[in-house]
């Protein structure tokens, strides 16, 4: 007993590029926010307060290098054959 190999079609391409594009926009988005609680928070001479803004941009970035991992690793994997 064969198994068939696993062909996704070019509707998985597309889905993936889609999800590539919502990833960088969440990103953006992401980014954006931030810089945009940064401003807010504005509070000089208070400790730890940059450890605050830089946790998020680690968090957003860390989110954006996973999303923009995963197509090439998709890729990489081929055709999933057992």
């Amino acid at each position: 007993m064969t198994l068939a190999a696993f062909d996704p079609g070019p509707e998985a391409g597309f889905l993936l590029g889609v999800l590539a594009w919502c990833a960088t926009a969440a990103g953006v988005f992401g980014i954006l926010t931030v810089g945009i609680l940064m401003s807010l928070q504005l509070r000089h001479g208070v400790p730890g307060e940059k450890a605050e803004h830089l946790r998020g941009l680690t968090i957003v970035m860390i989110a954006c290098v996973i999303a923009a991992s995963a197509g090439p690793l998709v890729q990489a994997l081929g055709s999933l054959t057992l």
